[in-house]
């Protein structure tokens, strides 16, 4: 199984921070060069100009492109599963089995998410959990669970993003938000638990796309307006989520890293 690292080429330094990683792992990245918002005016075409979260700040549009770059990639070799990081994720000594090859994955699961993101108490909404090689667990996604620095994939779940000829919502939301995402349930994610992955963003130092969607969050009639949205989004779902509770199919776990 390859491991895809997307990269900015304006940061060799988190290429080096990466690379180290991969050594102390015993694990070889194969390089995406990233999209670079500061270079790249995405097109119209790929994106919509709203969509269930409003309008896709050009950050996210163009870290949306890199994972297709990924994609594309990975589908172009024979691999069955493949890796992909963004490069401002920290590993855990525990990635180091699982990002050498694909075998404890079960088959059928086509996403496993591989990162805890957001705060430190963040729980998400499981069912299905069953025990996989080495010591870790795997859940089956009922509530969001956003971010894309880190996950594996199928062939088919590549063709199936891949056949996406507009995008309504950035990369991590189409993955990882049942509430929004048109292809959440053919993809049907899992979560590994504990997570081996866990962005900069939570440790300190600030996403590059961070700036492209401070704009977007100034206090506004277009903010309440896309805010109430979201709302309602998260809402859509409750009655499902809460029936699956009440039947013991699905829980709240905690995430940790």
């Amino acid at each position: 199984m390859k491991i895809y690292l997307i990269n900015l080429a304006r940061r060799p330094d988190r290429l080096e921070a990466m690379q180290q990683q991969g050594t102390r792992l015993g694990l070889a990245f194969d390089r995406i060069e990233a999209v670079d918002a500061r270079a790249t005016t995405p097109s119209a075409q790929l994106f919509a100009p709203n969509g269930p979260l409003g309008e896709i700040p050009r950050g996210d549009q163009c870290c949306t492109l890199s994972h297709i770059l990924a994609w594309r990639a990975f589908l172009s070799g024979g691999d069955s599963h493949a890796a992909v990081l963004e490069d401002d994720v920290l590993l855990s000594s525990g990635a180091q089995a699982l990002l050498r090859d694909a075998a404890w994955i079960p088959a059928g699961i086509d996403v496993v998410k591989l990162e805890h993101y957001g705060p430190q108490d963040q729980s998400v909404l499981l069912s299905d959990i069953r025990e996989v090689p080495g010591g870790f667990r795997l859940g089956r996604l009922r509530s969001r669970h956003t971010g894309a620095a880190a996950y594996i994939l199928t062939r088919r779940a590549a063709e199936l993003l891949l056949a996406v000829t507009r995008f309504t919502l950035p990369v991590d939301h189409l993955l990882f938000n049942p509430n929004n995402s048109p292809l959440f349930a053919r993809l049907s994610p899992w979560q590994l638990l504990p997570a081996v992955a866990r962005q900069q963003d939570f440790i300190g130092e600030k996403s590059d796309i961070e700036g492209t969607r401070l704009g977007m969050r100034q206090l506004t009639p277009a903010y309440l307006r896309r805010e109430l949205v979201r709302f309602g989004y998260d809402l859509k779902l409750l009655p499902h989520q809460l029936a699956l509770m009440a039947g013991g199919r699905a829980k709240l776990v905690r995430l940790k890293f």
